[in-house]
């Protein structure tokens, strides 16, 4: 299971972090995603880090504004957004993809709103 946290209503430049804990599995075997869908767009790629935080990547869009970072003590994965655009606003939804490829979890997803 995961359990998003942390969204809400943010004025444009500002900053937020949301955090996914993890639960009912083993949470050091997946890598961690977060992924966002935003008014009119498909389902896209925000970012990832890989179960030990050996391998991180972003979106084009984001890079140099958000961070992610993992607990694997807590089973807890954050994005910590900075320099906030209104066109960052959208639900966001946590992903555990395991290592091997074969299996994923899903979070329900949390709404980030970033005023003009």
């Amino acid at each position: 299971q995961l359990v998003e946290s942390g969204g809400g209503l943010v004025p444009s430049g500002g900053s937020l972090t949301v955090s996914c804990a993890a639960s009912g599995f083993t949470f050091s075997d997946y890598f961690m995603k977060w992924h966002r869908r935003t008014p009119g767009k498909e389902r896209e790629h925000v970012a990832t880090i890989g179960t030990v935080a050996q391998t991180i990547s972003y979106t084009d869009d984001v890079k140099g504004r958000f961070t992610i970072f993992r607990d694997n003590n807590r089973n807890i994965v954050y994005l910590q957004m900075t320099k906030l655009k209104p066109e960052d606003t959208g639900v966001y939804y946590c992903n555990a993809h395991h290592w091997m490829g074969n299996y994923d979890y899903w979070g329900q997803g949390i709404q980030v709103t970033v005023s003009p």
